[in-house]
């Protein structure tokens, strides 16, 4: 057992670890899940985003922040890894609010495929309002029900796979993916262009989630949402920097005291 891999267990709440095993990964992801935020508030501060395992360990797991899809994968595999899981870091198109018709994007996400006895497995513990909250298997055209929605991956056209969610009665597109391997320098080259391209939209404005067993939270902007699971969804619109600081530190869990001048950030996008 490495030496960040208590830390790392303690964070997301000591979930029971019995090997490398489908109950253990499972628990893990869903603790993973709850615990801490996607979120991107380093990029619209103006702030780097390292990747490095030390970094990871010292914003995320002792500093109390979340992270968007390349920490948060990352931060898991490191975890997985030490577990004694064989893991393996994949990439992917994200289609999710994107035309059917759309060109395609750059492979900007990262998820994580898991080989077990039982064989191929998907994480994704970073993928902001859809986070899974559950473990897939490699499959096609398997409908897959997890804590909260349902999933399923349909072959793609010409090769590889696309992640579908339920959300109603729709099947809803989320991302493209094969099953090719990416090494850290990919991941280097995408997280720097979220960071520092004029047009990302993560520099622009926040976006925050995090799952509860029983719904979903989302922050965009100044617009804080409630998805309940099994009741109509709430939106709130807040109008203070202090409120949307408020509900940063209480509804995500997100510690904000190195973030010192974020709430001078904040009052652009009230003022916007």
């Amino acid at each position: 057992m490495c030496a960040a891999l208590p830390a790392y267990l303690d964070r997301i709440g000591s979930p029971e670890v019995t090997g490398a095993d489908l109950p253990t990964l499972r628990r893990i992801v869903a603790a993973h899940a709850r615990s801490i935020a996607f979120e991107n508030l380093d990029a619209f501060t103006g702030r780097e985003v390292a990747l490095d395992p030390e970094a990871l360990d010292a914003k995320i797991v002792r500093g109390g922040r979340g992270g968007w899809c390349f920490e948060q994968n990352l931060l898991l595999r490191g975890a997985l890894d030490a577990i004694g899981y064989t893991t393996t870091g994949l990439a992917a198109r994200v289609m999710w609010t994107r035309p059917a018709d759309a060109p395609p994007v750059p492979r900007s996400h990262m998820l994580l495929r898991v080989d077990l006895p039982e064989g191929p497995h998907l994480v994704d513990v970073g993928f902001g309002g859809l986070t899974l909250t559950g473990v897939l298997t490699l499959q096609p055209d398997v409908e897959q029900p997890t804590p909260h929605e349902t999933f399923r991956l349909v072959p793609a056209e010409r090769d590889g796979y696309v992640m579908q969610a339920r959300l109603g009665a729709e099947w809803r597109p989320l991302y493209w993916f094969d099953l090719t391997e990416q090494l850290a320098p990919d991941y280097e080259v995408s997280n720097w262009y979220l960071c520092h391209h004029p047009q990302s939209h993560f520099r622009s404005g926040i976006m925050i989630a995090r799952p509860e067993p029983d719904r979903r939270y989302a922050l965009s902007g100044t617009r804080l949402s409630v998805h309940h699971l099994d009741g109509p969804a709430e939106r709130h619109d807040l109008e203070t920097p202090a409120e949307i600081r408020k509900a940063i530190e209480e509804t995500f869990l997100i510690d904000t005291t190195g973030l010192p001048d974020l709430e001078a950030q904040l009052g652009r996008l009230v003022e916007s």
